[in-house]
């Protein structure tokens, strides 16, 4: 097939999952065309089947704002059109699934029939979507698409609570390359750390507010009031100057490290021991699902998807969200019984193995050929 995707060129996990997605298929042989305003970050090797798109705009003086979605459908008609595609898949509801029907009806007036599939991330749904100023057109744009994914269970029914839609959504969930993100002997590196056999701790986020990482420092806090242990902090944005501000009023900065936006997030995670995500919204929590990968516990909070991934009690523990207390008690718990560590690291990667992504890469196969399939008929 000739798939075009588009999506956000970010380390968010939108753009990771499209992004990787998109190599898998590549692998298989089908032709991708990534289309978007700067290439991808996991986008970073040749590959023959690979071809990348740039979105690029004037903005002109009368524009306040550059007009991204109108230059985001012309390319989308463009690429469609000179490079034959069978289909686009867009990932994030805003504003690539409005790009796409504004695509898809410049095309019908070519005769050429493009059908669009959406894939509904998370806050596209339960934050900006949500915003009066956008929830009519994000309805339209779902309803309008050919096929539509969520992530989750729990973001599908977000979908359909936020949302007057009657439309069909298949959950294909998020996945893990188990070769990309794996447990490796790295103790010299954790020695580097932890130079005292300190057990580490590993939060990674793009540190906006609905993560939480304030709770992180908190949780962190009561654990180092009762035994030493070490912080790692991977990723940047808006809610870091609060966190460094509050590891700086709690004294305990000289325990914590803010290593900013990371590419080998897999070599960090496989020294950890353990693994924070005290999101109070979160779709899916791939970034629980990389360190489960790395044999790596969690301690998260029960919100959207995440016990859909985090089995309590098994994999890790979950605790409502901003429970800092429950937290740092699970997470002493695990730290303090090196038998029951060792089988939750266990359980963790046999959870992991679930999302492998050559288990998930045939359903989003199956769903293309699908959606193709009732177009066919239709035409």
């Amino acid at each position: 097939m000739r798939i075009g995707i588009v999506c956000y060129p970010t380390f968010g996990g939108s753009g990771v999952v499209a992004t990787e997605l998109g190599k898998a298929l590549a692998d298989k042989g089908h032709q991708i065309h990534f289309i978007s305003y700067k290439q991808p970050a996991r986008l970073n090797q040749f590959h023959e089947n690979i071809t990348f798109h740039d979105v690029s705009f004037t903005n002109y003086p009368l524009f306040e704002f550059p007009p991204y979605e109108t230059a985001l459908a012309s390319k989308i008609v463009d690429t469609a059109k000179f490079s034959n595609l069978d289909l686009v898949h867009v990932h994030y509801a805003i504003p690539h699934a409005t790009s796409a029907f504004l695509a898809k009806s410049i095309l019908k007036t070519h005769g050429i029939h493009l059908p669009v599939i959406t894939t509904l991330h998370g806050t596209d749904i339960t934050l900006v979507g949500k915003d009066s100023t956008y929830t009519p057109v994000v309805t339209f744009s779902i309803m309008q698409s050919d096929g539509v994914t969520a992530v989750s269970e729990s973001l599908k029914q977000d979908t359909y609570n936020n949302f007057n839609i009657d439309k069909s959504i298949e959950v294909i969930p998020n996945f893990i390359d188990l070769e990309a993100f794996q447990k490796h002997d790295k103790s010299h590196f954790k020695k580097a750390i932890a130079p005292n056999g300190e057990p580490i701790i590993i939060h990674t986020s793009n540190f906006r507010k609905v993560k939480r990482v304030e709770d992180v420092i908190l949780v962190f806090k009561n654990i180092v009031s009762e035994m030493p242990a070490k912080l790692l902090l991977i990723g940047d944005g808006p809610e870091r100057k609060n966190a460094e501000r509050l590891c700086r009023k709690l004294e305990n900065c000289e325990s914590i490290r803010f290593l900013g936006k990371q590419d080998a997030v897999g070599e960090l995670l496989a020294v950890a021991d353990l693994f924070i995500l005290p999101s109070e919204s979160e779709s899916f929590g791939l970034a629980a699902l990389e360190a489960m990968a790395c044999e790596v516990p969690v301690i998260s909070s029960n919100a959207g998807g995440i016990p859909e991934i985090n089995i309590h009690g098994e994999t890790g523990f979950l605790s409502n969200v901003g429970d800092v207390d429950d937290m740092a008690k699970n997470a002493l718990t695990l730290l303090k019984d090196k038998t029951l560590k060792q089988q939750f690291n266990k359980n963790a990667l046999k959870q992991a193995h679930q999302f492998d992504i050559n288990a998930i890469l045939p359903k989003y196969e199956q769903f293309y050929e699908s959606i193709l399939e009732g177009n066919s008929a239709l035409v």
